[in-house]
């Protein structure tokens, strides 16, 4: 089945830019959220995006706006019903997953495909309660999404390989790099890419370290873009433990389980760059180093 229009669940940090880049690919979008107020900061977003694209001559102003119509703002999952893809990107809570599934089964055509943007909750508990699954898969955006160029699509046993074809396929539309995964905990990147960042917790941890000098190691010594102290901040500290706890209980091995100081941030609302504050102090024009108290 060609995917004409597609449907996005969550206008937040993630579903905003699975909006804005599917739209930019030429799809008709519906994004939902669950009140007018997120709705409208979530659209917001892509509006001042394409504003900005704008002004540094990326799009011309006709083909910015041309954007914007295909995208359709809802309060109401009714409004997915002819949709040909469904993409949720809510909160990493299995339940509520679950929840909003279960509703959109009922709603959305029978021959749509499902698609979890999951960052580690397992693709086959989300397809186990639609009436297909079959057509469920998994893509895994990075944020931001308008920036990062890698898609994972996840292949759980019950995924076709019909839908990971449409799921490739749709990913090489958006212009993104996509790479096929099977349905394990953390897939690819978060496999390997979630251990070092808590092991640049520990180390903190440990006293290798300042914050500051373990993130300009890390980037002077391994070429990396940023430090792991920054991009857990990027990530989201909350986000980081949640990955964390669930590969820790599909392992069981200590490299996966979050660090002390994970949790007491998390528990204080010290989420990262998305709350002002985590590792990095971001209230001011420059990031600054915060003790986390150890």
């Amino acid at each position: 089945m060609e995917i004409k229009k597609v449907g996005v669940v969550g206008c937040g940090l993630m579903g905003h830019g699975i909006t804005q880049v599917s739209a930019q690919a030429g799809y008709d979008v519906v994004v939902a959220e669950t009140s007018q107020d997120k709705l409208d900061a979530g659209i917001g977003k892509i509006e001042k995006q394409l504003a900005r694209a704008v002004d540094k001559g990326k799009i011309e102003q006709p083909a910015a706006d041309e954007i914007r119509r295909r995208i359709s703002p809802t309060l109401d999952l009714s409004d997915f019903a002819d949709c040909d893809l469904v993409i949720e990107a809510i909160s990493e809570d299995l339940d509520l997953k679950l929840e909003v599934w279960e509703k959109l089964d009922g709603i959305v055509k029978g021959d749509a495909y499902f698609a979890t943007n999951t960052s580690s909750l397992p693709v086959i508990n989300q397809a186990a309660v639609t009436t297909r699954p079959a057509q469920f898969l998994g893509l895994h955006f990075f944020n931001p999404v308008q920036v990062m160029p890698l898609m994972e699509v996840i292949q759980s046993v019950t995924t076709s390989p019909e839908a990971m074809a449409a799921g490739l396929a749709f990913g090489e539309k958006l212009k993104k790099q996509t790479v096929a995964t099977k349905d394990k905990a953390g897939f690819i990147v978060n496999r390997l890419l979630v251990p070092y960042l808590l092991d640049g917790i520990r180390g903190l941890e440990e006293g290798i370290g300042s914050i500051d000098e373990i993130d300009a190691a890390m980037k002077a010594g391994a070429g990396h873009p940023m430090g792991p102290l920054t991009l857990a901040d990027f990530v989201g500290l909350d986000t980081l433990m949640s990955i964390s706890n669930v590969m820790f209980d599909e392992f069981r091995e200590r490299r996966f389980a979050a660090p002390p100081t994970l949790r007491k941030m998390v528990a204080a609302g010290f989420y990262g760059k998305k709350s002002g504050r985590g590792f990095y102090d971001y209230s001011g024009e420059n990031p600054v180093p915060v003790n986390p108290g150890l």
